[in-house]
């Protein structure tokens, strides 16, 4: 477990290691089917699997990613545009999101477990079976790191999490916690799942209401519940920036005063949180369909 956090070389001999991959998810599988989520060794073999995901699309293999990757640049190549703000651009981002991985295979070895759906329905069990906290976390921030990107992979883990094996009512159970460093991971996934645009609707739906609740009134005192604010304020923008209707959800959520009171909180201290607020309102401002309910 220390090892698997000692940087991209130690990660990369470790994810090269015969075997080690696949024992680490043989053993977590075992303890999920014996009905022990919460011994002492399935908390080290998630905080290492944790690890060796960390910039996984950055540091993949060659091979991996020439194949992974191929149909991402035939579709951005099909799809150039002049201009930062081309009226294609969107269109395209849509189209990347959608690229498939080439097909998962039924049985994977090695570094190709780290991203299959095998695993990504074991951290999502151990989320909702395991009482230990860094347990939680850890399955929380492998999904956190395997959804981190642009490319196909953190795209097809993100359709897999919310629309394959139903993992949002698992992850808004991790928002009423009150182990601080859990919560503000569980957000983190959601503001990455929240980037993909085919997905928003069943976030909104789904967790929206409940991240307008763990909102604070004003800007919270120290340093993890303010990047934790800021977070839920992106997901906020993210989710309702293309949708009225979502925007109005977060309306009758009486999310407005607390966003308000955030963003005018002007301390350096707690810019983060205040300059996110700040990128909301301005966001929910542009549905000019809701001013007159935004103004009652």
């Amino acid at each position: 477990r220390n090892m698997s956090s000692a940087g991209p070389e130690g990660r990369k001999k470790m994810r090269e290691c015969e075997g080690l991959i696949d024992s680490l998810v043989y053993y977590i599988q075992g303890a999920i089917a014996d009905h022990e989520p919460n011994d002492k060794a399935t908390e080290n073999c998630v905080c290492i699997l944790h690890n060796l995901s960390y910039q996984l699309e950055i540091e993949l293999p060659e091979s991996y990613a020439q194949s992974m990757y191929m149909q991402r640049r035939n579709i951005s190549n099909n799809d150039k545009t002049p201009g930062c703000f081309g009226t294609r651009s969107r269109k395209v981002k849509e189209k990347l999101q959608d690229t498939p991985l080439p097909e998962e295979k039924s049985s994977p070895k090695g570094v190709e477990s780290l991203w299959h759906s095998t695993l990504i329905r074991i951290y999502l069990s151990l989320i909702a079976k395991s009482t230990r906290n860094y347990t939680q976390e850890a399955s929380l921030g492998a999904l956190q790191n395997l959804t981190a990107g642009t490319g196909p992979m953190p795209f097809a883990v993100a359709r897999t999490v919310v629309q394959k094996a139903n993992g949002l009512p698992g992850i808004r159970a991790m928002l009423h916690v009150s182990q601080p460093a859990v919560k503000k991971t569980a957000v983190s996934l959601l503001r990455n799942l929240s980037r993909n645009t085919s997905l928003q609707n069943d976030i909104a739906r789904e967790v929206l209401p409940d991240l307008v609740s763990i909102l604070p009134e004003c800007v919270p005192g120290c340093d993890i519940a303010c990047e934790t604010t800021a977070s839920i304020c992106y997901t906020l923008f993210n989710l309702t920036q293309s949708s009225s209707h979502n925007a109005r959800l977060l309306l009758s959520a009486h999310g407005l005063p607390k966003v308000i009171a955030i963003s005018m909180n002007d301390s350096n201290m707690f810019s983060k949180a205040s300059k996110a607020a700040s990128v909301l309102l301005y966001s929910l401002w542009s549905h000019t369909d809701l001013h007159s309910a935004y103004k009652k």
